[in-house]
């Protein structure tokens, strides 16, 4: 779990709700309310997803839009930003998401907990249709990465 300065302190809620689900955390920081930059947060989460050190991630910026915008742009990662518990389950479920991204901005406390509860709870359906759709995915990703490569 990691959060910019605007969402510390949601983050820190749910840093303690998570574990009251009977999860283990690692929270990448950030640890106060001082001025940080999103970007470097979202790198920690997605690092720590792809060295095996996390199932899922979740991160919270003001609005939740840059943050998932930076988490995008690490291969591997698919981060989706959610207001609803609908998109947070199914999010999961039809597309493999890997990481919860929340605007502590934008939303309130208890929404924030039905959010996380409804992505923890959710699992990949790995029905035909969504396998083929993320292999799309995966596909447009392995692409753009091998252009960006050949032309260093």
């Amino acid at each position: 779990m990691g959060s910019d300065h605007a969402g510390f302190e949601l983050k820190q809620n749910l840093v303690a709700f998570v574990r009251g689900l009977g999860h283990e955390v690692l929270d990448v920081g950030t640890h106060s309310t001082d001025p940080v930059d999103y970007p470097d947060f979202a790198e920690a989460v997605g690092d720590a997803l792809r060295e095996g050190r996390g199932e899922r991630g979740i991160l919270i910026c003001g609005s939740g839009v840059g943050a998932s915008v930076a988490a995008n742009k690490i291969p591997g990662i698919r981060a989706g930003l959610c207001h609803d518990t609908y998109s947070a389950h199914q999010g999961v479920e039809h597309d493999d998401m890997n990481v919860l991204v929340l605007g502590a901005r934008v939303i309130g406390r208890e929404l924030a907990h039905e959010l996380v509860h409804a992505y923890l709870g959710a699992r990949f359906s790995n029905q035909e249709r969504h396998r083929r759709r993320l292999e799309k995915v995966r596909a447009i990703e392995a692409k753009h990465l091998a252009a960006a490569a050949s032309s260093r």
